[in-house]
């Protein structure tokens, strides 16, 4: 029985993160820059200022918690293993190549992201416990009068956000810990039930309080580490951004470890690792956007053109150059074990085996903070706000399945549900443009000072 499932699971999940979604998402990124004339590019410098300008500012409008909060809870939930571990598979299976098409899926990305935050925002409510709830299920709802869609978005993820938002980060921080310090998996799985119950009993008011500060201290701490081994390697970045050029349309031939890579393989894995750490299209950020207190849905959007910048552009960026420079990448290694090598080699004394292991705990941890609010906003748009606490309590013990056991099967599932989220968001998206182009229309008619 479980075999069979295992083998359906892996046909299905082919389809899932294989050419057919990558196409659909990147299809939709293309169109969407288009449609909406390249706002990822045009207002990139007014999404900086709005976002690095107000951080402390509330806002104006109705919401829950302030901007710069949503943002930093949805960066919380998207900057997570995947920009460690997931890039250096990029690069194992695709070559160098492999981080040119991670910039493409990033920079199309970055306008699915804004899109499916401005309709978001525009259909969200409030729930019967005050809290300003959004999403792909409330757009197919109110927007398209098609509530069974919607039910199906909010069970994929109340579902999927077990797996790939919960287990795998808390088996990712047991894991590293048992490595690097021999803690025993079951004390890790304590201590995260325990640093995880404080922060989403709470609610989505607690967990931004965390992320807020949370959030930028990580990435500066990654991307600082990262910087320091450019600087110290950087007679080899000319070489190093010369193989990332030509691998994209080339391949790359078999070196050392490397088995070799085909322009198809780069395409593939770049873009799919690309999708799945920042999360484009899924529909998962714009159900914490969506509580952001807020005038105009499409300033929130901007939020969203900062987040997958800073998630693929910087941090996944940094992750794949260090492999690069550091000369590492054809080692054989992969995953974790090939980022850990590159910063170890970059690096004097232990200072690179502390950034990776620093950054992957904080990743992880933030993930599982951020995910659970959205699997709780699945929840209760399916059963109503009287489920939001009995799911935050199964979180946790998941957290410690998911720290002291390698379920395996229940992961590849919810990775495949994961993904079958992007089918009713995009269907929602893609039937509100007429919505997003007047909304897009109307604040920039109205936007004073540069960028306008």
């Amino acid at each position: 029985m479980i075999e069979s499932l295992q083998r359906v699971n892996t046909a299905v999940n082919g389809y899932v993160w294989g050419w057919p979604m990558i196409a659909l998402l990147m299809g939709v990124g293309l169109l969407l820059t288009i449609l909406t004339g390249a706002v990822q590019f045009r207002r990139l410098g007014f999404a900086l200022r709005e976002v690095l300008g107000k951080i402390t500012q509330r806002g104006g409008g109705e919401g829950s918690v302030r901007p710069f909060q949503a943002v930093a809870t949805a960066l919380a939930s998207t900057v997570g293993v995947g920009n460690i571990a997931g890039v250096a598979t990029a690069i194992f299976i695709g070559g160098p190549g492999a981080v040119f098409w991670l910039w493409v899926s990033g920079l199309l990305g970055m306008g699915t992201k804004y899109a499916e935050i401005v309709v978001a925002l525009h259909y969200r409510e409030v729930d019967g416990a005050g809290t300003m709830r959004g999403g792909a299920m409330y757009v197919l709802k109110k927007g398209l009068g098609l509530p069974w869609l919607g039910s199906v978005f909010a069970l994929l993820t109340a579902v999927a956000a077990f797996g790939i938002g919960n287990m795998v980060q808390a088996n990712s921080v047991a894991d590293a810990l048992r490595t690097t310090f021999g803690t025993p998996t079951w004390v890790t799985g304590i201590g995260l039930v325990v640093v995880t119950a404080m922060v989403i009993l709470g609610g989505i008011k607690s967990i931004a309080r965390v992320t807020e500060w949370m959030v930028p201290f990580m990435a500066l701490f990654y991307l600082v580490g990262g910087v320091a081994v450019l600087v110290l390697h950087a007679e080899q970045l000319p070489q190093a951004v010369g193989l990332i050029f030509s691998g994209a349309f080339s391949g790359t031939a078999a070196v050392g470890g490397f088995a070799g890579s085909t322009m198809m393989m780069a395409m593939r894995s770049g873009i799919a690792r690309g999708l799945f750490s920042n999360e484009a299209g899924l529909g998962s950020a714009p159900m914490v956007h969506a509580a952001a207190i807020t005038d105009h849905p499409v300033r929130q959007g901007m939020y969203g053109i900062f987040e997958v910048f800073v998630d693929t552009i910087l941090i996944c960026t940094v992750t794949g150059l260090v492999i690069m420079v550091t000369g590492v990448w054809n080692s054989g290694l992969t995953g974790a074990a090939l980022s850990i090598k590159a910063f170890e080699s970059g690096l004097p004394g232990m200072w690179g085996g502390f950034i990776v292991t620093g950054g992957l705990l904080l990743f992880a941890y933030s993930t599982l903070i951020g995910w659970s609010y959205y699997g709780e906003t699945g929840i209760v748009y399916l059963l109503g706000t009287k489920a939001a606490f009995p799911y935050r309590l199964a979180w946790l013990g998941f957290v410690y399945l998911g720290a002291t056991g390698s379920l395996h099967l229940i992961w590849d599932i919810a990775d495949t549900l994961n993904g079958l989220m992007a089918v009713p968001n995009l269907i929602g998206v893609l039937a509100s443009l007429p919505l997003l182009l007047r909304l897009q229309r109307e604040f920039f008619h109205r936007a004073s000072g540069p960028g306008g």
